[in-house]
């Protein structure tokens, strides 16, 4: 077989990006112990309202300067607690997001951060973050969810 020595060339590239990605893959998952995260936080999506964690959606104070923060979505509505949607953390605070939704798939993203997770039914989204700057941040639904998704928000103030 005739080949072109640039086609010789392509493929000791290809070949040696491939080894170089598994052997990378392999000292990770076998040498390092790593695994992709599990699924294994879920609840019945019928019962959200009677769930110890979601009884009271609200942020709620865990330790010396960490927070609880535990939100349900629904149709075209996050419930943090209060009818106003906002919700006041204190500046440097970390906090522990726990999210989930009721009826369908919803996206949670807190805009400025990089908090991003998506919500579906049946399972408990979690996410920690610090937030060091003080300011005004858009909870928004990054996934389409129906007819109301524009509507659905609520505001995160980072206070001093």
């Amino acid at each position: 077989m005739n080949m072109h020595k640039y086609e010789k060339v392509w493929m000791l590239f290809g070949s040696g990006t491939l080894l170089v990605f598994l052997i990378v893959v392999g000292v990770s998952a076998f040498y390092m112990g790593n695994k992709p995260p599990s699924c294994a936080v879920t609840l019945d999506p019928e019962e959200v309202d009677t769930h110890t964690l979601f009884k009271e959606p609200g942020l709620t104070q865990i330790g010396d300067n960490e927070y609880q923060l535990t939100i349900v979505a629904s149709a075209f509505d996050y419930d943090v607690g209060n009818d106003e949607k906002i919700i006041q953390i204190p500046k440097g605070a970390t906090v522990h997001v726990s999210s989930t939704t009721k009826d369908v798939i919803h996206g949670f993203e807190i805009a400025g951060t990089n908090v991003n997770m998506m919500l579906e039914p049946g399972y408990i989204s979690t996410y920690t973050n610090t937030f060091k700057n003080a300011g005004t941040y858009t909870l928004v639904c990054n996934e389409y969810c129906g007819v109301g998704h524009h509507l659905m928000a609520a505001t995160i103030e980072v206070i001093e």
